[in-house]
Formats: structure tokens, C-alpha cells, sequence
């Protein structure tokens, strides 16, 4: 059963409903009004698959340094200020 997207025509709040193709619109959770409409939903694009391996390794190891990196900058800069 796919999952639906509706607005209320009452009171505008947006809501998901897992239901079958054909079935009437569900009552609004917000106000119980029977005007809901099905919106458009965008589909989301499949997961990507995440690198295993020395590849995700040496990718950790870089962004560790960078951030390392940018946090002695940011304490050389902090001193720099209060030696003035």
C-alpha cells in the first residue's frame, strides 16, 4: 500500500496517509473536515551506496585533519587578538 500525501481544503494542514489507490480521500487529523486532496509528491531518489573500505578511511582520516587543521588556526588567531 503506497503512502499519500493530502491537504485539507478547510484548514490547509498537510498530511500523509498510507491507503490503498482507489480509496476516498481520509478526514483532515487536524479538524476532521472531509475536503482533503491528494497532492503531488515528489518521489525520492534511491539511497546511494556508501563506500566501504580504505576509501572511507583515508576520507575520515583527511576530514580529521582538515578540521584540525582549521581548529589551530582558530586558537593561533584567538591569541593573536589577545597579545595585541
Amino acid at each position: 500500500m503506497p503512502i499519500y500525501e493530502f491537504e485539507c481544503a478547510k484548514c490547509g494542514s498537510r498530511f500523509e496517509e498510507l491507503m490503498e489507490s482507489g480509496a476516498e480521500a481520509p478526514a483532515c487529523p487536524e479538524c476532521g473536515g472531509d475536503g482533503a486532496r491528494r497532492r503531488l509528491s515528489p518521489v525520492s531518489p534511491p539511497e546511494r551506496v556508501t563506500p566501504r573500505g580504505a576509501k572511507v578511511r583515508d576520507s575520515e582520516s583527511r576530514r580529521r585533519e582538515r578540521e584540525s587543521a582549521r581548529s589551530e588556526r582558530i586558537s593561533d588567531a584567538q591569541k593573536a587578538r589577545r597579545s595585541r
